[in-house]
C-alpha cells in the first residue's frame, strides 16, 4: 500500500490546500470563470500534490475517454499505469485504478448529486467516485453486497456565499481546514490501495480516528472506517 514520500530537506513546503483555495480565488475576482470548468486546473493541481506525496505516486489525470459509462472530470491513477514518468497519459486501455472525479457548480449540492444517474454510471464502471463542488466532497463506493454506498465525505463550506467569504482569506480557511481536507483526500486515494503492512492499517485507524474527533458532537458515523475494520478482520483470519 501507498506512503507518504517527506518533503526534501532545504525545500519549504507549500500547503496544497491553501494553493487550491487561492487559485479557486484568483479565477473567481477575475470574474472570468465559467460554472465547474474553469476551475478544472486548481482541482488537478490539489490532487496531484497530495497524490505526489504517496507511494506509488497518485497523478490526476483530466479529458478521459468515454470507455462506455460517460467521461467523468478527472481519473485517479497510480504510477504504474504509466509507460514512463514523463508520460502525460496512461497506458492506452488503463482504467483509474484509485477511481474517478466529478466536478460540480459551487452552487451545486454534491450530496445530492452523489445519488444522480450520472454518478450511478460512473460508479458501475470505476467502483468508486468521488463527488465534489470545490467547497464538498462525496465518496462513493460498494458496500460488503455489491451495491452503492457513500463511504464518506467532507464538507469545507455550508453554502457558496460562506465559501466566497472563505476564499478572501485562503490562508486562514487553510490554517483551519486544510490539514482535514487534505487528510481526507490521502484516504480517497487510498481507499483502493491493498492493506499489506500493519503500518497502512494503522495510518487508516489514526486518520478515521482523528476525523472521529472532529465529528463527535455531531455523532456522524463513517461507513468507510466500519468497512475497514472489516477488511482488518478478514485479514487476521
Amino acid at each position: 500500500m501507498a506512503r507518504f514520500v517527506k518533503a526534501k530537506r532545504g525545500k519549504i513546503a507549500v500547503d496544497p490546500v491553501e494553493s487550491y483555495l487561492k487559485d479557486l480565488s484568483e479565477i473567481w475576482r477575475s470574474g472570468g470563470g465559467v460554472a465547474e470548468e474553469s476551475y478544472y486546473g486548481a482541482m488537478q493541481k490539489l490532487l496531484d500534490e497530495i497524490g505526489s506525496k504517496l507511494k506509488p505516486r497518485v497523478r490526476c489525470v483530466g479529458q478521459l475517454k468515454n470507455t462506455g459509462a460517460g467521461a467523468p472530470d478527472f481519473g485517479l491513477f497510480t504510477a504504474d499505469q504509466f509507460q514512463r514518468a514523463k508520460d502525460t497519459l496512461p497506458i492506452e486501455g488503463q482504467l483509474p485504478s484509485r477511481g474517478v472525479i466529478e466536478c460540480k457548480p459551487w452552487d451545486d449540492d454534491s450530496f445530492a448529486r452523489s445519488e444522480s444517474a450520472q454518478v450511478s454510471k460512473y460508479w458501475k464502471r470505476y467502483n468508486l467516485v468521488l463527488v465534489t463542488n470545490y467547497r464538498d466532497f462525496v465518496l462513493i463506493g460498494r458496500d460488503d453486497g455489491g451495491k452503492p454506498l457513500r463511504l464518506e465525505s467532507f464538507r469545507l463550506a455550508e453554502s457558496e456565499d460562506t465559501f466566497h467569504a472563505m476564499l478572501a482569506h485562503p490562508r486562514k480557511t487553510a490554517d483551519e481546514h486544510g490539514p482535514r481536507l487534505a487528510e481526507f483526500l490521502r484516504r480517497v486515494m487510498l481507499h483502493a490501495a491493498p492493506l499489506t503492512e500493519p503500518e497502512d492499517l494503522a495510518w487508516f485507524l489514526a486518520s478515521y480516528a482523528r476525523e472521529a474527533r472532529f465529528r463527535v458532537e455531531q455523532k456522524a458515523a463513517l461507513p468507510a472506517l466500519e468497512g475497514l475494520k472489516r477488511r482488518s478482520k478478514r485479514r487476521s483470519e
